[in-house]
C-alpha cells in the first residue's frame, strides 16, 4: 500500500532540517554546520554555541478491542480527512508512551482503556516518525466522536474498511494485533517494521 500523496501531505507538517533559522535560546541567526564530535550536520548558533537538535517524533497508538470488537475512528482531520484508524497521536510532554496511548484514545473516541501489551513499533523514516502502538482492553463499552473523530464504532475483523484505512501503520498494526490475541499472551514479542513505497 502507498503511503498518502507519496507522503508528501505529511512532510509539510514536520520542521525539515533547513526550516530552523533562528536560535532557540538567544534568538541569534544559526547555521548548518557539523559541530565538534558529531558526524552530521546539525543547526548551530554562531552568537551562543547552542545546538539545536531535530530529532524524529514519536506517535502512540492502541488498538482496543471491547468482546472482539476494534475500537476504530473516522479521521475529521487532515491529513487523510475521512478515513478509518485507530485512535494514535503525538506523545505530549511529560507523559508516558502507555499514557499517550491511553489518552489519545479518551480524545478521539471517548473510551477508557487499560493497556495490556505494547504491539511494536513502526517506523517512518521518510517523515522522521517513530508510531508505537499498543493492544488495550476497552473497561466498558461506551466510546463517541471525539474533537477530531467524524464517527467511532466497534468492528468485527471482518467489518474493518481495509480499503479505507488511512495509513499503512494503521493496517499493519490490526494486523499485528491479530497475531497477538492469537497468541499465548504472555510469550508474546513486539514487533518491529519499517515503511517503504513498495508496501
Amino acid at each position: 500500500m502507498a503511503a498518502p500523496n507519496g507522503g508528501r501531505a505529511l512532510l509539510s507538517w514536520i520542521p525539515m532540517p533547513g526550516s530552523i533559522r533562528f536560535c532557540t535560546h538567544c534568538g541569534a541567526a544559526v547555521r548548518l554546520e557539523i559541530p565538534a564530535g558529531d558526524n552530521r550536520e546539525r543547526h548551530v548558533c554562531p552568537t551562543c554555541a547552542h545546538i539545536q537538535y531535530v530529532n524524529p517524533r514519536i506517535v502512540v497508538g492502541a488498538v482496543s478491542a471491547w468482546e472482539g470488537r476494534l475500537l476504530l475512528c473516522r479521521r475529521g482531520i487532515e491529513p487523510r480527512s475521512g478515513f478509518w484508524t485507530v485512535p494514535a497521536g503525538f506523545m505530549e510532554l511529560g507523559e508516558s508512551a502507555e499514557e499517550g496511548a491511553v489518552r489519545e484514545t479518551l480524545e478521539e473516541a471517548c473510551a477508557q482503556v487499560e493497556i495490556a501489551a505494547l504491539l511494536g513499533a513502526y517506523s517512518v523514516p521518510r517523515i522522521d516518525q517513530v508510531h508505537l502502538f499498543y493492544a488495550a482492553r476497552m473497561l466498558e463499552p461506551a466510546h463517541g466522536s471525539g474533537a477530531e473523530t467524524l464517527e467511532a464504532r466497534l468492528a468485527t475483523w471482518d467489518e474493518v474498511p481495509w480499503e479505507e484505512l488511512a495509513f499503512p501503520s494503521v493496517r499493519w498494526a490490526l494486523e499485528i494485533y491479530r497475531e497477538y490475541a492469537a497468541s499465548r499472551r504472555e510469550a508474546w514479542q513486539p514487533r518491529a517494521a519499517a515503511w517503504a513505497p513498495e508496501c
